[in-house]
């Protein structure tokens, strides 16, 4: 079998297993997502499958449909309403957060402290796909749901912008604060002017175009699109993403036609949700459960600072 259809075929099958995964998972009421991970265990454990879910292929493919799935459904006036505390969570929060963990897991656990900075600006963003689920069964306020909502939107461009300056400083053994200060600054700002450029752009052909298949791929250009040109120009590429799903889904959205915002919004749940089964399902199969028994104490360690920090920081 030809490379190609190896690829295609494990493809295939990894789509079909997290599509069995979601039925068992509604049908016992279990967690989708945590129930995506053990699969991937069970899947690795007596097989020699390795897939390897590297930085790029996150970046570039699972990130940008998950990012501007969230943005696109952001109500911009109830965002701008809650900005405050979400600003807070996402910049400072997400600062303050990194250096809480990387000091607790360094003095805990025994790591150097710039790969404990590193491994504080990868978990320092929060993920609310789960506790999002759970507010809804629940009913929670609004307010509070948008509020964890929005800070999910800033906080990855800002983990990210974080960790790069973190792993340089690492790998170059200098760090410079005023030059990681002014970095981030750019990089940040000129995601963020990315994105608006190119979503203003789409959201006025999605306002004005009337077929629902032209207007639904342009949307996925402009998802994919957004955060490659952003990357081009070493800018965030996940704030370009942001902002571009912000604006077509505020703007765009209001003039569009019934059938363009059914398909739009169909298309766009669907690919978040293959997006993210895929991601967890990954996370699972690129777990080596021989290293994280070995590092158990660390890896406690590491939960306890993580969560305390997040906790304090709230």
């Amino acid at each position: 079998m030809s490379r190609f259809l190896t690829i295609e075929s494990i493809a295939v099958a990894l789509a079909l297993g997290t599509t069995l995964v979601a039925i068992g998972a509604r049908r016992l009421r279990l967690p989708y997502t945590v129930s995506l991970v053990v699969m991937g265990l069970l899947i690795a454990l007596p097989t020699s499958l390795e897939l390897e879910a590297t930085p790029d292929l996150i970046l570039a493919i699972f990130v940008p449909p998950l990012v501007f799935e969230a943005a696109f459904h952001v109500d911009l006036r109830q965002l701008r309403e809650n900005l405050v505390p979400i600003l807070f969570l996402a910049v400072p929060g997400v600062l303050l957060t990194t250096t809480m963990v990387a000091g607790m897991t360094a003095l805990g656990a025994g790591v150097a402290i710039g790969t404990a900075a590193v491994f504080g600006a990868l978990i320092a963003a929060t993920d609310p796909v789960a506790v999002v689920s759970l507010f809804r069964a629940l009913g929670v306020p609004r307010k509070l749901a948008l509020t964890i909502e929005g800070e999910s939107l800033f906080n990855d461009g800002t983990a990210i912008v974080i960790f790069r300056i973190a792993l340089a400083a690492v790998l170059t053994g200098a760090f410079d604060p005023l030059t990681g200060l002014s970095d981030f600054v750019r990089v940040s700002l000129g995601g963020i002017a990315t994105g608006l450029v190119l979503g203003w752009i789409t959201a006025q052909l999605v306002a004005r175009l009337h077929d629902r298949l032209i207007v639904t791929s342009l949307t996925t250009i402009l998802a994919f699109g957004s955060y490659l040109v952003a990357e081009q120009f070493h800018v965030s590429g996940v704030l370009a993403v942001v902002m571009a799903g912000l604006v077509v889904g505020n703007v765009g959205m209001v003039e569009a036609g019934p059938s363009n915002k059914l398909m739009l919004l169909n298309h766009w749940d669907y690919l978040a949700f293959l997006a993210n089964s895929m991601v967890f399902l990954l996370i699972g199969l690129n777990t080596d459960l021989t290293l994280l028994w070995e590092n158990l104490d660390a890896v406690a360690v590491a939960v306890v600072a993580v969560v305390a920090s997040r906790a304090i920081i709230v």
